[in-house]
């Protein structure tokens, strides 16, 4: 069953829909169903998730700043307007450089 507070047919400012705080990144579901979803994530310069596993295959989308994304022990810098495509287990992190947003786009299989 799809999950979300947004309407079908509504237009919306994807980098406005969240803000970074002090105090952690802060998460907010776009939708989501038993297939996956997508995700908005904030980072203020240098917040960071630690190693973790993807949950799902990710596409990984930088709206606004810098990352460096981590993944099997390498780190990728992924910019504004670019992004990355993680298999499901794979082992990663992130660390944001500047004040970043980032769309997270979850499939299963």
């Amino acid at each position: 069953m799809l999950q979300t507070d947004y309407k079908f047919g509504e237009v919306h400012d994807l980098a406005a829909q969240i803000e970074a705080g002090d105090d952690h990144v802060h998460f907010k579901h776009i939708f989501s169903n038993e297939k996956g979803g997508v995700s908005l994530l904030a980072f203020k310069a240098g917040q960071k998730l630690d190693e973790h596993l993807a949950p799902a295959e990710l596409m990984v989308t930088v709206l606004e700043g810098e990352i460096v994304f981590t993944m099997i022990d390498t780190p990728h810098t992924i910019g504004a307007g670019q992004f990355m495509l993680v298999g499901e287990g794979v082992p990663h992190s992130v660390l944001a450089n500047r004040d970043s947003k980032l769309m997270l786009t979850k499939v299963k299989a």
